[in-house]
């Protein structure tokens, strides 16, 4: 089974066996596979499908995946520069704290300097602040897998092999393309569990409610056009609310990153489908 290369916040590796239950009988060797908020990628890893389109409208996070795609090698070579010391983390943290100099990186060198503090920094924590710069502090580990070159390895062949198409921007745009009979993941940045618990800083901008309820609308316009879609989210009254005409499904999650560590743990979250589940059985293993 492929592997994420990324920690990422809201990373599903731990109920993807939930959400293989909640698949539609699809052949992935005809359909297309999307995801906009593709993240660390567990689902799409998970899946393997043919045919793929994958988004995120953070950068940084594009960048290392056509790295991995198309200069896997140059990569690893990249990584292996990089130890896992305080001070060498704080100085590569602060190279896009001037935009010339962060602009005058090859791809190669942001994708590098972006697992390198993934996999270093505390608790896997992607965070920026209000000026779009990476501010979490070191993780203080004793070891660190920073290379990785099997994943990076396998995740290439994988990409390379497959009709897989990696985009940067709007989740609305990615998905504009598809039709009837394809299949549609949507994992956003989680609505609020109270006003003060909020975490959208995956990228500049965060994700408040009004996108929410921009999604939902495309949620319905995906329906409408016979495509398959499922979404994750936090099981709220709002987002409960803004779902009520689709089959919600209850799942209990490990939160496992998180800034505060009384903040980590189990989480009420939905499955949302727009189609039956209970007429079929699961054809999906690991």
């Amino acid at each position: 089974m492929l592997k994420p290369i990324l920690k990422w916040a809201g990373g599903k590796r731990q109920i993807l066996h939930h959400l293989h239950t909640q698949l539609p009988q699809l052949d992935w060797s005809i359909c297309t596979y999307y995801e906009p908020f593709v993240g660390g990628a567990a689902m799409l890893l998970s899946l393997k499908p043919q045919a793929a389109v994958i988004n995120d409208i953070n950068e940084d996070l594009i960048n290392v995946y056509r790295v991995i795609q198309y200069d896997p090698e140059a990569l690893i070579t990249a990584l292996s520069e990089h130890v896992n010391s305080e001070t060498h983390y704080y100085e590569v943290r602060s190279w896009d704290r001037e935009e010339d100099t962060y602009a005058s990186l090859s791809s190669v060198e942001r994708a590098a300097r972006t697992i390198y503090l993934n996999r270093t920094c505390f608790n896997g924590l992607y965070r920026v602040n209000s000026r779009g710069k990476f501010n979490v502090p070191y993780g203080k580990y004793k070891q660190a897998n920073i290379v990785q070159e099997h994943k990076v390895r396998a995740f290439s062949r994988y990409l390379n092999h497959n009709m897989i198409q990696i985009r940067n921007g709007d989740y609305a745009a990615a998905v504009s393309q598809a039709k009837a009979g394809d299949f549609v993941y949507f994992d956003p940045p989680y609505d609020t569990l109270s006003p003060t618990a909020s975490f959208t800083s995956y990228a500049k901008g965060g994700f408040a409610r009004e996108e929410q309820r921009r999604l939902a609308e495309l949620y319905q316009e995906l329906d409408q056009k016979g495509v398959y879609v499922m979404l994750s989210n936090h099981a709220t009254e709002f987002i409960t609310d803004l779902y009520r005409n689709y089959h919600i499904h209850h799942v209990h999650a490990k939160r496992l990153i998180n800034s505060k560590g009384t903040a980590r743990g189990g989480v009420n979250e939905v499955v949302v489908v727009n189609y039956d589940t209970n007429s079929r059985s699961s054809a999906y293993s690991f």
